[in-house]
């Protein structure tokens, strides 16, 4: 996911993409806890994921202000 995407999302979307890639970084984890998880990568990309889309809300939230 390139942060020029998240751009042209709404604050709403935005929250609800962050809200959702959590979700699934939780299940993430508990899968890598349970011994479940094939790709130990997914949880580095979801982590990167949710920083760029914080980052993006960030911008967004302090350029209205």
């Amino acid at each position: 996911m390139k942060a020029s995407e998240l751009r042209d999302l709404s604050n709403e979307e935005l929250d609800a993409k962050a809200s959702d890639l959590r979700g699934e970084l939780f299940n993430v984890k508990v899968k890598r806890s349970t011994g479940q998880l094939e790709s130990t990568a997914l949880a580095k990309q979801l982590r990167r994921d949710i920083a760029r889309v914080e980052t993006v809300l960030r911008e967004k939230r302090g350029a209205s202000q």
